[in-house]
């Protein structure tokens, strides 16, 4: 039973080793790109925002429910 937990053990200790390997091979983005990626997201959901409150404005006075 004792030879089980400590082999799960070492299964887990080897799975955190193998992340932490992994994770200083990641090429993180820098602040600048981050903001920039940021800025062009928040701007493309207002665009589309606005593109459906005016397509909804629209159907909306066509179908005569707003005079």
């Amino acid at each position: 039973m004792a030879k089980k937990a400590t082999k799960k053990k070492e299964v887990k200790e080897n799975y955190f080793k193998g992340v932490k390997k992994e994770m200083e091979l990641v090429k993180w983005p820098d602040f600048k790109s981050v903001m920039k990626n940021t800025v062009a997201t928040v701007v493309l959901c207002l665009v589309i925002a606005i593109f459906f409150i005016l397509l909804t404005l629209g159907l909306s006075v066509i179908k005569g429910w707003v005079k």
